[in-house]
């Protein structure tokens, strides 16, 4: 077979082992050994209590919630990010159809944005899980008295 090959395939495969060659030998002596001993690395993080489930006087607890809050709140808003990506990259590429065949990213990124809020909305950057609670608490009560929000104060 190596007698088969002209000069022109010997010089591609030269440099291109010449330029795979040290990238391979990063990824099979560095990074795979390492992803077997480092715990952090993709690290999954275990579901902990929330804080209605918390009890008043337990700080550690209390802590963990409102990390694993945080961290939700990062993902979250990581997830709009990219379904409002989604809906931008789908009008660009579509141009003038963009109202007919992007409708349903827009739909998902309207949904996702207004849940969001729902949750998260009007807390500030230091909101904390008592805060959000408190704030689903508040909604809960209006609802129960007012029906949805946004549709005003009538009572039926």
């Amino acid at each position: 077979m190596a007698e088969e090959r002209n000069i022109v395939i010997a010089f591609a495969n030269a440099v291109f082992n010449i330029l795979d060659g040290p990238v391979t030998f990063f990824r099979e002596k560095i990074v795979v050994p390492n992803q077997q001993h480092y715990p952090w690395y993709h690290q999954k993080f275990r579901r902990v209590p929330t804080i209605d489930e918390c009890y008043m006087d337990d700080p550690v607890c209390s802590y963990e919630a409102n990390i694993q809050f945080k961290r939700d709140k990062l993902v979250e808003s990581d997830i709009i990010n990219i379904l409002r990506q989604r809906f931008e990259d789908c009008t660009l590429y579509e141009g003038h159809d963009q109202t007919a065949k992007c409708r349903h990213l827009w739909d998902q990124y309207n949904e996702a944005s207004t849940n969001w809020f729902i949750k998260y909305g009007d807390l500030g950057a230091y909101g904390h899980t008592r805060d959000a609670l408190m704030k689903q608490k508040h909604r809960m009560i209006w609802e129960r008295r007012y029906g949805p929000v946004g549709t005003g104060m009538n009572r039926e």
